[in-house]
């Protein structure tokens, strides 16, 4: 829990926010609409939301994705053809969105929450909420991203990436720490929740 807390206060004053131009930003979304909707709202479940994220965090996977640091076969080429300049753009535009909600299943509400809000102190899982606010909207200015209102399916994909490893750009390996004292049912309880945190 420490090591959580520490690693927030530093991301917290490491740096400001990028400064990415939104309108020049939307000129580049074409290519990226075709996955994650116009707006950034993706219709499909297997690809995320990206409107509403933080700039710094956005700015951060696509450069992850560009040099490999993240992996993936569908973002790397896509990314390849923008500038630093582009990114931060791109960034700037999709932070300025609004994501949609969705409705979750009651069953999973209580325990969803539970962890959310105050964590599993039996398993040492820190509160979600720590770094990704009371609202899922992220810190930004941590670059910690907004995941309310993510589809289901894409937050629980990356939740058993970092705990399995295959998902491994996260700072001082918080999630990955975090992660791994997660039972199934505690990942799809969350994964089902944050679907309509806000």
């Amino acid at each position: 829990m420490k090591k959580v807390i520490g690693v927030v206060l530093t991301l917290l004053f490491a740096g400001s926010v990028s400064a990415g131009d939104a309108a020049k930003g939307k000129e580049k979304t074409a290519t990226c609409a075709g996955c994650h909707g116009p707006d950034g709202n993706s219709p499909l479940a297997m690809n995320p939301k990206i409107a509403g994220q933080g700039e710094k965090y956005m700015v951060k996977q696509l450069k992850d994705f560009k040099s490999g640091d993240r992996q993936s076969a569908i973002m790397a080429p896509m990314v390849s053809m923008l500038s630093d300049e582009d990114i931060e753009n791109v960034s700037a535009y999709y932070a300025q969105q609004k994501v949609q909600h969705m409705a979750v299943e009651d069953k999973y509400i209580e325990l969803g929450q539970k962890l959310y809000r105050s964590g599993d102190a039996d398993r040492e899982v820190a509160a979600c909420m720590a770094c990704h606010g009371p609202s899922g909207n992220g810190m930004s200015a941590a670059g910690f991203p907004a995941i309310g209102g993510q589809h289901p399916e894409y937050t629980k994909a990356q939740l058993l990436a970092f705990r399995d490893g295959s998902r491994s750009n996260d700072a001082n390996n918080v999630m990955r720490d975090i992660v791994r004292k997660m039972s199934d049912e505690q990942i799809e309880a969350l994964s089902k929740y944050l679907a309509g945190l806000h």
